[in-house]
This record gives structure tokens, C-alpha cells and sequence, in this order.
């Protein structure tokens, strides 16, 4: 049964590779090398017929052959070149000696000195055989490296300390040469420049402190190696890989690279891939510690600010003609004589307005860190109203959205998030745009608990950076006023 299929695939290779075959290239190649056999042999003869003092039969021949090297040079040389596909001459490989293959040029220096010294035609014979082997594994190793396509397909949406998919796809365009043994790797592994440790500290300045802290491209898309065994000629082959990341922001990948130590392992070929990708990493959404002991303060803030169709009680009042009859308290009704209704804390219908302050003031490794945290925790708050299909808007500093479901702003709001950086401005005064009431506010700033004026504490929520620690610390009970 292999046989069979082997006998049926052998013609059907040979068809498409006719199909693909470029024709009338190498009609015109073949024509051209008959022609240029043919004047060289006009060549020939006519150095013989100058010999033997033929002046005319060697002015013919000498003539023909240069017609027909010209005839090739200007005609079938130009319509070549048109056709040949130049993209090799583009191909970057570095060639790195591993260490067999520095044991392997020690036993050829090993065996030149030996040859020198006694003279030994069987040790030239051998040096020059293990001096091929060296070039052989160039050659296969630059037949196996090129013509193989990559693409890396990323997720849309990525968390912080959250895995998720990618799927890496390499293809091999070579018709007839398989691939062996390749092993992908990010840019960055492979052209990371090796910096020496310095043995003294200096201690950082504010603007060092400011460097360290902006979200700068990393990267390290992908974190650890690939290895492919084996690549058929013409097919793909396609691998799942979960990335993690630690922190928010962008990471990037400004190219891959392929490598091989096929055929002997002496050297490993580094093919560099010109495939760029960029990836935007959201903050965590995760329910960290503060955020289960700040959330149910807010809900209860918020049933107390917003009245409608909900499971808890808030006022009996007057029917009104619109009203829905299942909602008519009997009892009050009867006590009363008019028909009362009961309504309810709105649990469907809320408006929120979500408000990340950004000043921090001087820049320490503390406000920074308190930072980052209060973005993780707006990303859960954002991340909380859209689950509630709550309505939303956030604002922050000069960015803000329109009032609208969670579900249509909830990742334009995480993409913001993700490159949010802080502003090194102290925190005083609250800006006019917190003024702009539209629904119920929920403020993460870091200005002191005591600069707050009391008009914005009475009609807001405001999650202090100070009250947001890491999940070990055990966090104070927000002072709250109540409304």
C-alpha cells in the first residue's frame, strides 16, 4: 500500500514541478549554452587552423564565435536575468562555531601540522576531505534555512500574568529540498547585546526614576525557543504556543530568527526573518485582595445613589398610570386606600464615571509601584460594570470616552490603560472635568486623604493610592463619609 502511494505521489511531484517550470527561461537558457558551446569550439578551431596558417578559415571561425558570444550577451543574457529571482542576495546569515565544531578545527590544525611535518599524502587527502565536510555543511545548511515563510498570528486581546495563545506557522516554499532540524527564536534572544556587570551601584535620580518607569517596547514576544525536526517540501507546519506576560504595556518583536546546526552540528546558521509584530498587553483584571473589600462599598454607595428595578427596597410611593401592577404593595395600599407601588435600588441600569487621576507628584519607586497598582485596580473596576452591562465612562487626564455600554468601551478603555504613564505633577486641586457629573463617580487618585474638597467627598467614591497595596499588606478600612 506505501509503495502504491509513493509510485502515485512520484509523477504528481514531477507534473507540478513541469506546471511551475518557468519555460521559455529555460528554453532560452539551453539555446544559449548550445551557442556558447558551439563558440568555443569555433574557438578551438581556429587557434588550430592559426597554427597551421589558415588565415581565412581562422578569420571565420574567430568571427562565428564572437557573433555568437555577442548574439548571448546582448539577447539571451538580458531576458535571463529579468526572470531570476534575486531574492537570495537579500538573505542575512550569521555563522556561529559551536563547540564540536571548535574540537573538530582543532583536529584539522592538528593533522596541517602533522602533514607538514612528515609530508604524508594520505593526511592531505584526509585534511582536504574534513576541509569539505565543513563546506558541504554550509551549502545544506543554506538550502535548509531558506525559502521557509513565517507568519505568527497574536491574540487581540492580551492580560497581564494571564496566558494566552499564539500560533507560529512556518511553511516551506523549496519544491523538491525538505528542512531539518530548525529551531525559531525572538530577535531578542539572538542579538541581545551582552553588557558587562558593573560591580558599583549609583543611586538613582528622579530622572532615572522617570526612564525606569515608562512603559518601554520589550522585546520578547516570544520567550522561549521553537524547535521544528522535520519540514516536508511545500507543506506547513503549524505549533500553538502560550505566552505569559508580567506587566502591562507593549511589547514588541522586530524579527525573528531561524536556526540550524544540520548537517554535523560544527556551525549554527542563524537565518534573521524580517517578521515585526507588536503586541498591547492590558493590566490584570483579576480581583486582587482591595478590590473584594473596596467593591462592596461602592455597590452599596451606588444602590444608594441610583433608584430603579432591583431586589432591594427603596421607597413606596404613589401608582402612577405607567407603573406595572406587579409591583403594587398590598399592604401599604390597603392601609392607606390608593394604590401604592414599591420601588426597588436600580441594579440593570447603571451609569458610571471611572476617573484615574495620573499626578503622583516626585517620582520614588513607591508612588510608582502605588500607580501601577491603581491601574490594575481601575482595569478590574472596568472590567467589573462591563460583566453588569453597566453604563460607563472613563476619564483620564486629557482622555476621556462618551457615556456608553461597558461591552462596546470596555477594551478601548483597557487599551488606554496599557499605555497610560504617570504624570510627575502634584496632585492638588481636582480638575474641571471631575465636575462634569454624569453618573455615579469612582476616583482613584493619589492626593492626600485631606485635600479633597468636601462637595466632590459627598457625591463620590475616591479610592485613595495609599489605600492599594500589595496583596500581603493588609489594607486599612477606607474613611468614608456617608452621603
Amino acid at each position: 500500500m506505501q509503495d502504491s502511494l509513493n509510485k502515485t505521489r512520484t509523477p504528481q511531484l514531477f507534473r507540478s514541478i513541469l506546471e511551475q517550470m518557468d519555460r521559455p527561461g529555460w528554453k532560452t537558457f539551453l539555446s544559449s549554452l548550445i551557442a556558447l558551446s558551439t563558440a568555443f569550439l569555433l574557438a578551438v578551431y581556429s587557434s588550430i587552423f592559426a597554427q597551421e596558417g589558415r588565415v581565412i578559415a581562422t578569420g571565420i571561425c574567430a568571427s562565428l564565435a564572437l557573433l555568437l558570444a555577442g548574439y548571448v550577451a546582448f539577447t539571451a543574457l538580458p531576458f535571463l536575468a529579468r526572470r531570476t529571482q534575486l531574492e537570495w542576495l537579500r538573505v542575512r546569515i550569521d555563522y556561529k562555531l559551536t563547540r564540536e565544531g571548535m574540537y573538530f578545527i582543532g583536529f584539522i590544525l592538528i593533522l596541517a601540522i602533522a602533514g607538514l611535518n612528515t609530508g604524508n599524502n594520505l593526511l592531505y587527502l584526509i585534511l582536504s576531505s574534513l576541509l569539505a565536510a565543513i563546506l558541504v555543511s554550509g551549502v545544506l545548511s543554506m538550502a535548509v534555512l531558506t525559502r521557509v515563510d513565517l507568519d505568527v498570528q497574536l491574540p487581540a486581546h492580551v492580560f497581564a500574568r494571564q496566558p494566552a495563545k499564539a500560533q507560529i506557522r512556518l511553511r516551506n516554499r523549496k519544491r523538491i529540498l525538505p528542512s531539518f532540524s530548525l529551531l525559531l527564536s525572538g530577535g531578542s534572544q539572538v542579538d541581545a547585546p551582552k553588557t558587562k556587570r558593573r560591580k558599583w551601584r549609583k543611586k538613582k535620580s528622579s530622572e532615572t526614576v522617570k526612564e525606569d518607569s515608562m512603559i518601554n517596547p520589550r522585546p520578547n514576544i516570544l520567550q522561549t525557543p521553537l524547535y521544528f525536526p522535520f519540514l516536508r517540501h511545500g507543506d506547513s507546519v503549524s505549533r500553538e504556543v502560550e505566552l505569559r506576560f508580567p506587566r502591562r504595556g507593549l511589547y514588541r518583536e522586530d524579527g525573528f530568527s531561524l536556526s540550524t546546526r544540520f548537517p554535523f552540528g560544527f556551525l549554527e546558521k542563524t537565518l534573521h526573518l524580517p517578521v515585526s509584530r507588536d503586541l498591547w498587553v492590558y493590566p490584570a483584571v483579576e480581583p486582587t485582595d482591595e478590590f473584594y473589600e473596596i467593591l462592596p462599598t461602592i455597590s452599596g454607595e451606588l444602590e444608594s445613589y441610583q433608584r430603579g428595578r432591583g431586589h432591594d427596597l427603596y421607597s413606596i410611593r404613589d401608582m402612577l398610570p405607567s407603573d406595572n401592577a406587579r409591583h403594587i404593595d398590598w399592604k401599604s395600599s390597603a392601609r392607606t386606600g390608593t394604590w401604592k407601588i414599591r420601588e426597588f435600588t436600580r441594579e440593570d441600569e447603571r451609569r458610571i464615571q471611572l476617573i484615574l487621576d495620573t499626578r503622583i507628584g516626585p517620582p520614588n519607586p513607591q508612588s510608582l509601584e502605588r500607580f501601577e497598582a491603581a491601574v490594575e485596580f481601575c482595569a478590574a473596576l472596568a472590567w467589573h460594570f462591563y460583566e453588569i452591562n453597566s453604563q460607563m465612562q472613563f476619564i483620564c487626564g486629557g482622555y476621556r470616552t462618551e457615556m456608553s455600554s461597558g461591552e462596546d468601551l470596555i477594551y478601548e478603555i483597557l487599551r488606554h490603560l496599557a499605555e497610560v504613564q504617570a504624570s510627575w505633577e502634584q496632585p492638588s486641586a481636582p480638575p474641571a472635568e471631575w465636575t462634569e457629573e454624569k453618573g455615579f463617580q469612582i476616583i482613584c487618585t493619589g492626593a492626600p486623604q485631606g485635600s479633597v474638597p468636601t462637595a466632590l467627598w459627598n457625591r463620590a467614591y475616591l479610592v485613595f493610592f495609599d489605600m492599594l497595596q500589595s496583596r500581603e499588606t493588609v489594607l486599612p478600612e477606607p474613611a468614608r463619609t456617608p452621603v
